[in-house]
């Protein structure tokens, strides 16, 4: 009898540390804004330049600005592909796209055998309650057996914006493909007003033509709320301007922020989310991570009145484009600018591309304040400790940079973001530090396990590409010399590398498409042995070009230096280590290994083959 109570005792005990082990872990809160390009944050124009205004005009981000004065505001943070899919890809994974076969929307799965635990996946297996809401974006799904749309159980919480939120009427706005045939089936857009009332109609139908109906309907909601619609057929209708019909706190954004803070101030109770279901407010005897993803500044670009009003005498730059430009360019970039060109807007709809799009994104700000402050007093409330990781956002945007309004480029616009840490650990992330070292997405996975206490150093995760920034803050991790990204998708796969004075890119695959089993890293040396031209080579100089308005891939100054590179960045995106998959099969794939070692981080050009500059 005494031995089992002594066992009985021992067994508490236990129970008890372990308990006291998990409060001590800190909180983890992961922010991702969507689209969000580094210059609509004006500490982080303070940063690079001084001025709190973007190169184009007025921003306005105070609350994002006070933020970033409590930690480490990370200005030379990159994304590894620009596009929402592969993007995420690389944060959830920890690995290059080259690394991880994820290089575009397609649908992919854990159980191709290369594939290693996400983030949310290792945190909760390392005692974290791990919950998602909001945009998730990560084209991760479990497999059937064959391909599915099924979400993976890497959450214990899920609120979706899509899902829980868009679906029962929690937004201002939502289009949905419509299943049926005719009129019955095809696109149809939704608007909510504060009323309670829908405006709905068919933007396109399978058979035959939009009923003129829908047309009118579709043309007195565009007068009504100013809509600025794309025009080219690969943005077809595409919201890139406009106002909300709603009032900030019932847009999508706003019932997100209204979600997160729900969640938090019902710790240890039941409560009911906007969707209807019962859920779990947060035990705080268990460490949080969670993951908070906002559709900001996502088309469609519909900030709320009362921020659009605060944006509409602003004036702004707008960007130029030559026609010497585009003849410069490979027939990639030339196939991407048709598809997204602007040109036949004018000048008054470019101005309010630029503005609806600033004012957005201001819009933002004050519901990432609110989000910000909410699980600050939760952690200060249970005495906790804390890591706040603000991503703005998951790659960049194009406000008529380049010719364009889009993402998917190589360019600095579609790549180059914001990243903020603040923690309650001032060593590790001290208040009012600026890092312009190179920073890239795939540092975030080794981050977030490193403030969780996990081993990141150890052998069982040398598959992630990253650094702990913590490390980059102290100087402990020898600084990179280029930032990297590849994407398949829109204009076939091309790979870029940028370091400190140029910025190159390149066509890696001779055809478009995705991987497919009977291909899989076949031809796999051809980007470094084809001609320059089927190579689509683009260099820019940004010691006299910091624009990329002008590629001298092609000129005989630069030919040599445009050689090199592409030798660098072929090397390290075809042969170290890169994995080619057809998702398609349950685990289809291929490794190519013929330059291991070729990513050194080290920027080696010969100094014979860099042209002198006046």
């Amino acid at each position: 009898m005494k031995t089992a109570r002594l066992i009985l005792t021992a067994f508490y005990l236990f129970l008890s540390l372990l308990t006291l082990a998990q409060k001590q872990k800190p909180n983890i809160l992961w922010i991702i804004t969507d689209d969000q390009r580094a210059d609509a944050l004006a500490c982080f124009n303070e940063a690079a330049s001084g001025k709190k205004s973007s190169p184009l005009g007025y921003v306005e981000s105070p609350n994002i600005d006070l933020f970033a004065k409590e930690g480490v505001l990370f200005s030379n943070a990159y994304c590894n592909s620009p596009a929402c899919a592969p993007s995420r890809a690389s944060m959830y994974t920890g690995k290059y796209p080259h690394h991880s076969g994820i290089y575009g929307f397609e649908q992919n799965h854990p159980n191709a055998k290369h594939c290693n635990p996400v983030i949310p996946e290792i945190l909760r297996e390392n005692g974290y309650n791990t919950v998602r809401i909001g945009k998730s974006g990560v084209y991760i799904f479990k497999w059937g057996p064959g391909l599915t749309w099924t979400d993976p159980d890497f959450y214990n919480l899920v609120v979706d914006t899509k899902n829980n939120l868009q679906k029962v009427g929690m937004t201002d706005y939502y289009k949905a493909k419509v299943h049926g045939k005719g009129k019955l089936g095809g696109e149809q857009e939704t608007w909510y007003h504060p009323n309670g009332s829908t405006s709905n109609y068919y933007l396109s139908v399978k058979e035959g033509d939009v009923p003129q109906e829908d047309i009118a309907k579709n043309n007195q909601i565009d007068k009504g709320q100013d809509i600025l619609r794309a025009y080219t057929r690969s943005q077809t209708k595409m919201i890139l301007g406009g106002e909300s019909t709603m009032p900030g706190s019932k847009t999508i954004d706003g019932r997100i922020t209204e979600e997160f803070q729900n969640y938090f101030k019902n710790a240890n109770k039941t409560y009911t989310s906007l969707d209807g279901r019962k859920l779990k407010g947060p035990n705080t005897l268990e460490p949080q991570f969670v993951s908070l993803g906002y559709h900001f500044p996502h088309s469609p670009v519909l900030p709320p009145k009362s921020f659009r009003d605060r944006f509409e005498n602003k004036v702004y730059k707008i960007p130029e484009l030559k026609r010497s430009e585009l003849d410069r360019l490979p027939q990639q970039l030339k196939k991407l600018y048709e598809k997204m060109k602007i040109d036949a807007m004018t000048n008054d709809e470019k101005q309010q591309l630029i503005r609806d799009y600033y004012a957005f994104c201001a819009f933002g700000d004050s519901l990432v304040g609110a989000s910000i402050k909410t699980f600050k007093k939760y952690c200060t409330d249970n005495k906790q400790e804390y890591l706040i990781l603000l991503v703005c956002g998951d790659h960049g945007w194009h406000l008529g940079e380049q010719g364009i309004s889009a993402k998917f480029a190589p360019y600095d616009k579609s790549n180059h973001t914001t990243v903020i840490a603040v923690s309650s650990d001032k060593k590790k992330f001290p208040a009012g530090k600026i890092i312009d070292k190179y920073v890239e997405f795939v540092d975030f996975a080794p981050t977030f396990y490193a403030t969780a206490g996990i081993p990141v150093e150890a052998k069982q995760y040398d598959y992630l590409d990253g650094y702990d920034l913590a490390k980059v803050v102290s100087g402990d991790k020898k600084a990179r010399e280029y930032v990297l990204g590849e994407m398949n998708h829109v204009i076939g796969d091309r790979a870029y590398i940028r370091t400190k004075d140029f910025a190159f890119s390149m066509r890696v695959r001779e055809k478009d498409g995705k991987p497919k089993a009977k291909t899989l890293t076949i031809d796999i040396k051809w980007a470094l042995y084809t001609s320059p031209e089927n190579a689509e080579m683009a260099l820019y100089d940004l010691r006299v070009d910091d624009a990329e308005q002008w590629n001298v891939a092609n000129t005989e100054k630069y030919k040599k230096l445009a050689e090199w590179f592409r030798q660098k960045l072929g090397n390290i995106v075809l042969g170290d280590g890169r994995i080619e998959c057809d998702w398609s099969y349950e685990n289809k794939w291929a490794r190519s290994d013929f330059a291991i070692g070729a990513d050194d981080k080290v920027v080696d050009i010969p100094k014979k083959i860099i042209p002198k500059i006046d």
